[in-house]
């Protein structure tokens, strides 16, 4: 079994509000592996990216991390993120876990090359190198994400859209981290750009191996790229399955209209979108979050919060139709399979 990189345990973030407490993750439990590709999906405000600026320490009032460990590294060489001081925090960020932000456009500063952006992240972890070894490692950087070396003379406004992301994804790497979270690297480019990045954070990630989180909507680009698929909705994560369990047998309720919502070439021209809207986080229904919109909702549902279900393969679910061995439970409504076939 390949050695553990990340172990998230009962992660909660709340954020206090004049309209009340909002809990954006609650108690979310994760391992990754060395060398694996999570996806990350789910709607709009379920808790992805504020997941992810959880495990960076980057969650700014009125937001708060109310408990939980995210322990980035093996077993001789580890460090709780949750638990380090400011200092020991901007040690580790770049070094042991980085980010690749949502928005590439808004992310470099507009008036600083871009050279001497990534040489102030490599001195903060190596003050006593030279700055003909901080531009060596910076331009080196830059190559690997197939940029020329030149662009560590310019600014962000002289860049493309695809080039600012790779540049985002230079940066994450500079100090090759165990871990890189990319929160949707690719929400605001076209099609064709959008594979080239792909295809750049998995050369990356290979060439350094690191373990990688991607967080995004397109279920067809997490079917491709990832190992393993988390689902979460309205701040839990409610199944956790390999690609290919995923896609041809989801468990969750949700994960299974997830992808049913993808376009499918046996029925063009047919979407189906999942019925209802996701709930505000100000007021959660009781039982099972997502029961007011399941097709599949039980009496037990609307009252209780299911527990975990792990199976022999190692995937998990939180639903009521199963039992703790992951055993759809007797007389319960079958959710059957709908595998993707585009």
């Amino acid at each position: 079994m390949t050695s553990a990189v990340l172990q998230v345990s009962d992660l909660r973030v709340t954020y206090y509000t004049d309209s009340g407490r909002t809990r954006a993750v609650d108690g979310v439990n994760l391992t990754l592996y060395a060398g694996e590709r999570l996806g990350l999906v789910g709607e709009s405000g379920c808790g992805k990216s504020t997941m992810a600026l959880a495990l960076m320490r980057m969650i700014k009032p009125p937001g708060r991390i109310e408990s939980g460990s995210a322990i980035v590294g093996d077993e001789t060489d580890n460090v709780d993120m949750l638990k380090l001081n400011e200092e020991q925090v901007l040690q580790a960020r770049l070094s042991r876990i980085a980010y690749i932000p949502q928005g590439a456009m808004n992310s470099l500063n507009p008036v600083m090359r871009i050279g001497v952006q990534m040489i102030d992240a490599i001195q903060a972890h190596r003050p006593k190198a030279t700055k003909t070894e901080m531009r060596e490692q910076a331009e080196a950087a830059l190559e690997s994400v197939e940029l020329k070396r030149g662009v560590f003379h310019m600014y962000a406004h002289e860049l493309s859209g695809g080039m600012k992301q790779r540049v985002c994804i230079a940066i994450g790497i500079l100090l090759s981290p165990k871990v890189i979270i990319a929160d949707e690297p690719t929400s605001a480019l076209d099609v064709v750009v959008q594979r080239q990045v792909m295809e750049t954070i998995c050369k990356v990630q290979e060439k350094i191996g690191a373990t990688v989180i991607l967080i995004g909507h397109d279920m067809g680009l997490m079917c491709q790229i990832t190992n393993r698929v988390a689902v979460m909705y309205a701040g839990k994560l409610v199944e956790l399955s390999t690609v290919r369990e995923m896609f041809t047998n989801p468990m969750h309720p949700y994960a299974k209209a997830l992808i049913a919502s993808l376009p499918n070439l046996d029925n063009k021209g047919v979407f189906r979108g999942i019925p209802g809207l996701a709930p505000s986080l100000l007021k959660l229904p009781s039982g099972c979050v997502f029961h007011p919109r399941c097709q599949y909702a039980m009496d037990v549902c609307k009252t209780t919060m299911p527990q975990q279900s792990v199976t022999k393969s190692g995937r998990y679910v939180y639903c009521h139709l199963y039992d703790k061995d992951g055993n759809q439970v007797s007389g319960t409504p079958l959710i059957k399979p709908e595998a993707v076939t585009n």
